[in-house]
């Protein structure tokens, strides 16, 4: 493989935003992607594989490498080195590549390889909480299945189009999919591709959503014509997903404390085809008290750490801090006993997390059915998804019926 300097450079200059600026890896590398129009595919891919390799496995090079943040130019240059040099990329006779010690690189590598915080490239403290939480052997096989690339995984939207229909619909477009047996709208491209670009996204046939994702409409368990509250809404992926499984029958109410998000809900709204979605934005204790008791279903999508999707955020890893962990817990508390008044009697709730850590996730719907507000509330079933057994991201759901 021949490195081309303008993409290179291109990935030297997006790592510093993102190592340097605290900017987020996926918005640094599609304004990077714009720089060139003449740039194709496969140098896009480039551009967009290295950055996310390099931000996934930064603890790792930056040791093999022996250089410490904040990262200087010729450090990020090593960093690049470091990953080029273990990819088996000659590296060619660059002022900023020259006197890379290549032998010793490898050897470096292998060495580190042996002790897990650096192999699976994540700080102490994660290595630390993932044990205490999952145990050893859980934690080893989790955190090496979330360092895998994510794929990119499709939801059919049923209002416009059937799985075969997508499938079918994207191979005119040289793009070959399949479908996934135990997810019923789901489909997997067989390679990355930009399918925004497609006519038929922009026609609503589909959104892009990972499987584990895509199993917490189903398991609110729907039904055309219901009241539906979606109380922590954002852009609404799991809120379209309701609309479908509802064929478009019922009330949806999409909240959010975000008004920038809930626009962008209705901009895929519309697109979606969903017409039974009403969003409001919580900007005040009101919003919520005058729908007490209202509500059939209740989805809480609730803020978390998002441990699950570090396969597709890697730079979460080094952003994530232990103060934001202990702060989202009581959050989490407090959506759930607050949000679960909108229930009505005999009604369900599913709160959900793209966690996997108990403390998030069992833990949480164990303290709230010991709390005042969730007296008349009982379990009535979870589901634990980890990356490693089911090869997408990590979730949790527990479903939760208002017997009182």
């Amino acid at each position: 493989m021949r490195l081309h300097r303008n993409l290179v450079f291109a990935v030297i200059d997006t790592l510093n935003n993102v190592f340097n600026e605290g900017k987020y890896a996926d918005k640094e590398i599609s304004k990077a992607l714009k720089r060139d129009k003449r740039w194709g595919s496969r140098d896009r891919s480039f551009i967009a594989e290295t950055v996310y390799d390099i931000v996934r496995w930064k603890r790792l090079y930056a040791e093999i490498a022996e250089v410490k943040e904040p990262f200087s130019r010729p450090n990020l240059f090593r960093l690049f080195a470091v990953w080029a040099t273990l990819k088996g990329i000659q590296l060619p006779d660059w002022k900023q590549l020259e006197d890379t010690p290549t032998r010793r690189i490898k050897g470096r590598f292998d060495e580190l390889s042996k002790t897990r915080k650096f192999k699976e490239s994540i700080p102490d403290w994660m290595d630390e909480l993932g044990v205490k939480e999952l145990g050893e052997q859980k934690w080893t096989r989790e955190i090496a299945a979330l360092n895998q690339m994510a794929p990119v995984v499709l939801r059919a939207n049923s209002l416009k189009a059937t799985t075969k229909k997508l499938r079918d619909s994207l191979f005119t477009e040289s793009i070959e999919a399949h479908s996934l047996k135990k997810y019923p709208s789901a489909i997997e491209l067989d390679e990355r591709a930009n399918v925004f670009s497609t006519e038929i996204f922009k026609e609503g046939f589909f959104e892009v959503q990972d499987a584990s994702s895509q199993l917490v409409a189903p398991f609110l368990q729907v039904e055309p014509g219901m009241r539906v509250v979606d109380t922590c809404a954002g852009a609404g992926g799991k809120t379209l997903h309701l609309a479908a499984l509802m064929e478009n029958k019922g009330q949806i109410i999409a909240l959010d404390i975000y008004g920038n998000k809930l626009k962008e809900l209705k901009r895929r709204a519309k697109r979606a085809g969903a017409h039974n979605i009403e969003t409001r934005e919580i900007d005040s204790t009101k919003v919520i008290k005058k729908l007490h008791n209202s509500a059939d279903r209740v989805l809480i999508d609730a803020p978390c750490s998002g441990l699950g999707v570090l396969s597709r955020n890697p730079d979460a890893k080094w952003k994530l801090q232990p103060e934001f962990l202990d702060r989202i817990r009581n959050t989490q508390q407090e959506i759930l006993s607050d949000y679960s008044k909108i229930l009505k009697k005999g009604g369900k709730i599913v709160y959900a997390t793209c966690s996997i850590l108990p403390s998030e996730n069992q833990g949480q719907v164990k303290s709230f059915l010991a709390s005042e507000e969730g007296q008349g509330f009982s379990l009535e079933d979870e589901k634990i998804v980890l990356s490693h057994e089911s090869g997408y991201d990590g979730f949790y759901m527990a479903r939760l019926i208002k017997n009182t």
